[in-house]
């Protein structure tokens, strides 16, 4: 098992298959883990929320997990999965489409 925060969660990231795009960041706790382990799809922890949650439980993009990856220091999971549409919730691929300006403004990228 991962090296868990203080809080019992450890970092983890989704990371596209098919392509190696980094699509997502979230929280894990060992339940997470676990419900992940037994279903094959992504489930995390929600901090704001406080409570277990399947990614596309409501919309229907959920991530199929095809293998859990453990950094070298044990506190962080790379999810490798297959996505069942847009991993952000404001429907674009992945959750990192911004990138910050050398003017310190945020601009949408395509790829």
């Amino acid at each position: 098992m991962p090296r868990f925060d203080s809080r019992g969660l450890v970092t983890a990231v989704a990371v596209d298959r098919s392509t190696g795009r980094l699509l997502m960041l979230a929280h894990m706790n060992a339940e997470a883990i676990a419900r992940t382990r037994e279903t094959g799809f992504a489930h995390f922890w929600s901090r704001s929320r406080a409570r277990l949650w399947m990614k596309g439980e409501t919309s229907g993009h959920v991530l199929r997990v095809a293998e859990i990856r453990v950094d070298c220091d044990q506190d962080a999971l790379e999810l490798v999965v297959d996505a069942a549409g847009p991993a952000c919730h404001t429907m674009a691929q992945s959750c990192f489409y911004r990138r910050l300006t050398a003017e310190g403004t945020l601009e949408r990228v395509t790829s």
